[in-house]
């Protein structure tokens, strides 16, 4: 397994999460963000602040580690400009330097690459993208990137396209979408210890019964899911008719113009 592993987006709510429970994996985590780290960091953790439109700054913290688990960028919807600064120029610095490292990214990618699907459907990671805005479309890029990666210079990266990575499911949308902290750790440690993984494609989702996602690469690199979000069903359901429509829920309705649903 990578021991030495570099967490970016590290002062973000999962990553704060996260840290401490790479540490008591048995990880040496290089913990990094464009913000300071608010925690205490934990011992066998050290934190280094680099913003990832820096280019330079990406390779220094990149050099020495193992793998990466790439959390860093915007994580909801906003304008492009910000989008492509963070999600699109700062992604292409972290595959860049984990190319000249020779390191696997373990890369956090998003439900919203597929948000404009309707709740009826049922997906495989082989449909089609239908991103719901300009950040499940930076997402989008990053898959494409890593199998470019991939194609061209062996570079091996599993993204995981996350639902609702919540301490537990609070609306209906989540029995669907729901992802468990526990099982954010299992995927990682999964993705991470796997002997091959090639260019991975796996849904970063709990074992739900209501999942509207099913095939994937999650049986090449060893992830099961344990949790259950219908362990909390019934929940309410919330947003208005755009929101409810699609798998992607209220990104799907930021800015919705269309007028002929």
């Amino acid at each position: 397994m990578a021991r030495h592993i570099l967490l970016t987006g590290a002062s973000g709510t999962l990553g704060r999460m996260l840290a401490p429970r790479l540490v008591a994996h048995g990880c040496q985590v290089r913990l990094s963000d464009i913000n300071p780290f608010p925690d205490p960091v934990p011992e066998g953790a050290a934190f280094v602040q680099a913003d990832l439109a820096d280019e330079g700054a990406v390779r220094r913290v990149v050099e020495g580690t193992d793998a990466i688990v790439h959390l860093g960028g915007i994580s909801v919807e906003k304008p492009f400009r910000p989008i492509i600064e963070a999600n699109i120029l700062g992604l292409t610095h972290v595959f860049e330097a984990a190319r000249a490292e020779k390191q696997r990214i373990v890369f956090a990618s998003s439900n919203h690459t597929i948000g404009f699907y309707e709740r009826e459907e049922t997906l495989s990671t082989k449909d089609p993208v239908r991103p719901d805005g300009y950040y499940g479309l930076s997402k989008a890029y990053a898959e494409m990137l890593g199998r470019m990666m991939f194609d061209k210079h062996g570079l091996e990266s599993v993204h995981m396209r996350i639902g609702s990575c919540l301490p537990k499911p609070t609306e209906a949308r989540h029995l669907s979408t729901w992802l468990s902290h526990d099982d954010l750790e299992r995927l990682i440690i999964a993705a991470v210890e796997a002997d091959k993984t090639g260019h991975a494609v796996v849904w970063g989702v709990s074992a739900n019964t209501r999942s509207w996602w099913k095939g994937d690469d999650a049986e090449r690199i060893g992830y099961r899911p344990q949790d259950n979000a219908e362990t909390f069903a019934p929940l309410p359901e919330e947003g208005d008719a755009i929101t409810r429509r699609f798998q992607g829920g209220s990104f799907t309705a930021q800015d919705y113009t269309r007028d002929d649903q």
